[in-house]
């Protein structure tokens, strides 16, 4: 062989080398998604994902019927469940729906102000922030470390929702296991109490131009969905309407341990379902697969996700 040869099939075999030798990264681009209702523009944030504890928390369905369902849907268990927050930005006002768990659930979460701040905003230019309910990955993300983490917003949720989180009674007389979320509604809401800046609201208020509460109890006593509206277009956040889309769905009669109560949770998850599909809503779901925005159609005694398709365009008119 000759020199020149050798010299060849050298550099071939370092440049493959080093080709094989970089680091796999890892990681996922920044998890916001943008789209547009009427005027409003819609940005979702992804606070992380976790693992959904399907095996102790699904109630009200056969462990043969959960694995059906999700084998469905190409998925086994664990399953990594989204959680998802919605801005909205109507122009005048910035309204932050749910603000993910914050430190709360530990390093799988927590990512939503780094995610809102990569898509184009700062915490202190939201004006509103609306909580679907007061469990953790719902509230905690109002604070930082003590501190509100949207210095300049409002914080708002159903009163009967607040009436139950902020009760020590409720808490002395709920299950062991909800005791820390008692504790955790509290820790997160006293700041903005302390400014005066915890707002509670009735079933059904009109909150903002284009949005009002729309009561969903069953979940917890006060949970409240937000129908925002603009242009003759419609989006329905619903917060904890489904946990596991692809069980819940399927199964619409499945419940989770952490309802406050399941014949209303699934009374609630049964008549949304159907007014979805009917209306061809819009929807905005904490717990699906990220971005979490779709729509739902009836599939015999159940339902199918349908996910928004991908803009690449969100100021693109529809």
């Amino acid at each position: 062989m000759s020199f020149r040869s050798i010299v060849a099939a050298a550099l071939v075999i370092a440049g493959a080398a080093a080709h094989a030798a970089a680091p796999q990264v890892r990681t996922q681009a920044p998890g916001w998604y943008r789209t547009t209702l009427g005027r409003f523009e819609i940005t979702v944030l992804s606070d992380g994902t976790h693992a959904f504890p399907v095996d102790t928390v699904m109630e009200g369905v056969t462990p043969a019927a959960v694995d059906a369902a999700l084998a469905k849907n190409d998925l086994q268990r664990p399953v990594q469940g989204s959680i998802n927050a919605f801005l909205v930005n109507t122009g005048t006002q910035l309204v932050l729906i749910d603000t993910g768990a914050g430190a709360l659930y530990g390093d799988c979460c927590g990512k939503l102000l780094a995610n809102l701040r990569a898509a184009g905003y700062a915490p202190e230019q939201v004006d509103v922030v609306l909580l679907t309910h007061l469990h953790k990955d719902h509230v905690g993300g109002i604070v930082a470390d003590g501190k509100p983490a949207f210095p300049n917003a409002v914080v708002r949720a159903a009163g009967a929702d607040a009436d139950y989180w902020l009760s020590q009674a409720q808490r002395a007389a709920a299950p062991a296991f909800l005791t820390s979320f008692f504790d955790s509604a509290a820790a997160s809401l006293a700041p903005y109490t302390a400014l005066g800046r915890f707002q509670p609201f009735a079933p059904g208020a009109a909150l903002l131009p284009g949005i009002r509460a729309v009561a969903e109890p069953g979940h917890t006593p006060g949970h409240s969905g937000y129908l925002v509206e603009d242009g003759g277009r419609a989006l329905l956040v619903w917060g904890d309407v489904v946990h596991v889309a692809a069980v819940q769905l399927d199964q619409v009669q499945a419940t989770v341990k952490y309802d406050t109560s399941a014949p209303d949770a699934r009374a609630t998850r049964t008549g949304l379902l159907e007014r979805a599909a009917r209306e061809h809503l819009l929807v905005g779901a904490a717990h699906v697969a990220f971005p979490g925005l779709g729509h739902v159609r009836q599939d015999g005694a159940g339902y199918a996700w349908v996910p928004l398709n991908y803009e690449g365009d969100p100021a693109d008119p529809h």
